[in-house]
């Protein structure tokens, strides 16, 4: 079997104001969408982060990706470095950075997968391993927020979802507004453990945040807090002996593993990471100064699914928990988080998800659907998703009509809050 042909399609979906330690999220959430074909008639789908970057790379990409066998990953990525690695410049073009390298393999790679399960008749969590579980939980993910919705005037709210558009529309800026975005959330989808994107004020107001949470859902459901690195060292540890038994972990509260491994010695709960440890080269320091108790993988970011085994196992090995990250995605991600979940054992916490906070969809069928807060670990060969083409072409239509190239959260948080700026640390 060989590649003959690769699409590559960017998109836009609509995404709501929230708010972090960055800025604000843009009206839409940049996406790129691939599709492998090959000469057996077989098409693989992936899904990464968006950016006109990104979707350069991934066509020129596809002159080194056309003629090989999907099978032999060894062989593509190591013509894909050997073409685009950093200091090589074939075709006028720069070496790319490490992110473009991962982005443009994870994508490459799921697609991979997935046309090698359709043609063995399998699901891509079997060929990670098979099934460690059944189900693979997911975590409500919340956020402060502006009032409204993503999209052009609000476009992207599903109506059939009840309640939860309420909650999209109304700002979360206070802890009874967090506590009742919760609600309408676990309502909804049936989210067991819930996640509160902070850095966005200061830190006793989202302590208050988690504290409302604790009263409103009690201790049986597990709490995680993410600052997104920008409290100082002291600030963290005041706040964290704060939440001592009330966090499930407590999420890059401070940059750097320096930072994370000074807050973790003093205070008594886990620490969880997916910005001071994000790369392999990154795991001697990590371990060296234990920086964190728990790293959230992402095969967007880690380089594949085959990467994010690597990292279980090494995890594993070092005594480190495992969780997942997530960005603003569809349902080619969602599936493809869900196999690799469903497949690696000692991914035992429940996994982030931006997908309630969109509507919009590119499978056929529309949306995947939860359960008690969880997927079913797919059965169904490969990712088990098809193109919703008709969909695809709108979406695209989104990409050009809304005029964005990459995300800037800061831009957009310029443009309610003039003259405003990131800064590494805030508090």
């Amino acid at each position: 079997m060989r590649i003959i042909e690769m699409h590559v399609t960017p998109i836009a979906v609509g995404d709501p104001p929230l708010l972090n330690a960055a800025g604000l999220h843009a009206p839409y959430a940049l996406r790129t969408i691939i599709e492998i074909v090959t000469d057996a008639g077989i098409t693989g789908l992936g899904e990464v982060p968006g950016s006109a970057e990104t979707t350069a790379a991934l066509e020129a990409a596809a002159e080194v990706i056309i003629g090989h066998d999907p099978f032999q990953h060894n062989a593509i990525y190591r013509g894909l470095i050997e073409r685009f690695g950093a200091g090589n410049r074939p075709d006028n073009l720069v070496g790319w950075k490490h992110r473009q390298i991962v982005h443009v393999f994870s994508a490459v790679e799921v697609a991979c997968f997935d046309i090698m399960g359709k043609a063995t008749g399998r699901p891509v969590c079997d060929l990670l391993g098979g099934r460690a579980r059944d189900r693979v939980d997911f975590s409500a993910y919340l956020f402060y927020k502006y009032e409204g919705a993503g999209g052009e005037l609000g476009f992207g709210i599903d109506p059939a979802v009840n309640g939860w558009a309420a909650a999209r529309q109304a700002a979360a800026l206070d802890p009874a507004g967090i506590v009742a975005q919760a609600q309408a959330m676990c309502r909804e989808f049936g989210f067991r453990s819930i996640k509160l994107k902070g850095g966005v004020f200061p830190p006793d107001e989202e302590v208050a945040a988690i504290y409302a949470l604790r009263e409103a859902f009690g201790p049986d459901t597990p709490l995680r807090l993410d600052p997104n690195a920008i409290w100082t060292v002291e600030a963290a540890i005041t706040a964290g002996r704060k939440m001592e038994g009330v966090l499930e972990y407590y999420e890059d509260p401070v940059r750097g593993q320096e930072a994370m491994a000074a807050v973790r010695q003093a205070v008594k709960m886990p620490l969880a990471t997916n910005m001071c440890t994000t790369a392999f080269e990154h795991l001697p320091r990590s371990i060296e100064l234990g920086s964190e108790d728990i790293i959230l993988s992402d095969h967007h970011f880690w380089g594949g699914l085959r990467a994010s085994v690597e990292l279980a196992r090494i995890c594993r090995t070092f005594g480190r928990g495992l969780s997942m990250h997530s960005n603003s995605h569809i349902g080619i991600s969602l599936a493809a988080m869900t196999h690799l979940a469903a497949a690696v054992p000692n991914l035992t916490y429940a996994c982030d998800t931006h997908y309630p906070w969109q509507s919009e969809e590119v499978i056929l069928g529309g949306r995947l659907k939860f359960e008690d807060g969880a997927l079913p670990a797919p059965t169904a060969p490969g990712l088990g998703i098809e193109l919703d083409r008709a969909a695809l072409a709108k979406l695209h239509e989104n990409y050009l009509r809304c005029g964005l190239t990459r995300r800037d959260d800061e831009l957009e948080m310029q443009k309610v809050q003039p003259g405003w700026r990131f800064e590494a640390t805030r508090w």
